[in-house]
């Protein structure tokens, strides 16, 4: 019973904290998102690619010693 009681305050605790939580409508969330994204398009580099100099996945040059 007292478990019982505890986790009933925790979630109370919990509702509590989340109720001051600041929200906003789903469309002006999408809204500033897209924005968001068309103002940095120019630096995604799913977008416009890696440079040469840039790409952390290009291979490394080898030695070629034998």
């Amino acid at each position: 019973m007292a478990a019982n009681l505890q986790q009933q305050r925790s979630i109370n605790l919990q509702l509590r904290r989340e109720v001051e939580i600041e929200r906003m409508p789903v469309s002006e969330a999408c809204s500033l998102m897209m924005k968001y994204m068309l103002e940095h398009e120019e630096e995604d580099c799913l977008l416009s690619g890696f440079t040469q100099k840039v790409n952390p996945f290009r291979e490394k040059s080898s030695c070629s010693i034998l």
